[in-house]
């Protein structure tokens, strides 16, 4: 599907600085920044619930550390 994006100067720069260190199009920078965030808010999920379940199943421990 084909999407225009509209940056302010300040981004355009950004971007183009990004496409030219990677040596990529500036499609494909910002492709590659959008998985990024991407797969990084996923990780944060993930770690996320992962310290959620543990809080959990050690609450007594932590508790009685916490004394």
């Amino acid at each position: 599907m084909a999407m225009t994006l509209r940056l302010s100067e300040a981004d355009e720069r950004v971007l183009a600085m990004l496409a030219e260190a990677d040596g990529i199009s500036r499609q494909e920078a910002t492709i590659r920044a959008i998985h990024e965030v991407a797969a990084r808010r996923g990780h944060e999920r993930r770690v996320t619930d992962a310290s959620a379940r543990a809080r959990a199943r050690y609450a007594d421990v932590l508790d009685r550390l916490g004394k």
